[in-house]
């Protein structure tokens, strides 16, 4: 499968980005083991956490991801996934600070590679939800699927990653549903 869609705003893209290192549709997974987390990491900038990664720091990783992808989806899960943001964002962000041009600012207070690339991205989600031009970064709402792409319709109501994909298997399967049951094919 090709997702089409161009990349979300800066800085979005990163959120989109970390999020989709998971694409269910084709069982790959960029942070499943530490080589492929290396990888990814390496391929995205994040040096000196990739050469210091451990199995504690991937698996906390995996696990944000999943917790930002829950609360972009907003499913059943969404509760428990907010738990898991509010404590990582408690623990590597400080309150937010004003700079001399008047701009606020989150900072980052880790100092870790792993728990400042959390709050870079947490810090991002936070800062694009308050001024709320998050809504548009959106989960694939195929449960098989969940891929994270950034809406650009003009009504803000996209609901597939892809039309072509996961709309259509959606199309089909309520089409399929709606017909009446038809004999089974003759036997030979």
């Amino acid at each position: 499968m090709t997702y089409t869609r161009p990349p979300a705003p800066p800085p979005l893209t990163a959120i989109e980005t970390f999020c989709n290192t998971a694409c269910l549709l084709r069982d790959t997974d960029d942070l499943a083991d530490h080589p492929t987390a290396q990888t990814w990491l390496r391929a995205h900038g994040h040096h000196d956490l990739a050469d210091h990664l451990t199995d504690d720091d991937r698996h906390e990783l995996v696990l944000v991801r999943e917790a930002i992808r829950s609360h972009l989806a907003d499913d059943h899960t969404a509760d428990e996934a907010r738990h898991v943001l509010t404590d990582r964002a408690a623990s590597t962000l400080r309150p937010p600070r004003w700079t001399d041009h008047g701009t606020a600012r989150l900072t980052i207070a880790a100092r870790r590679p792993t728990t400042r690339l959390i709050g870079e991205l947490l810090a991002a989600l936070a800062t694009e939800e308050i001024a709320d031009r998050r809504t548009r970064l959106k989960a694939c709402r195929a449960p098989d699927c969940r891929w994270i792409y950034y809406d650009r319709s003009p009504g803000d109501n996209s609901v597939w990653c892809s039309m072509n994909t996961c709309g259509a298997r959606h199309k089909m399967r309520s089409y399929r549903s709606r017909r009446p049951n038809s004999a089974p094919p003759p036997q030979p």
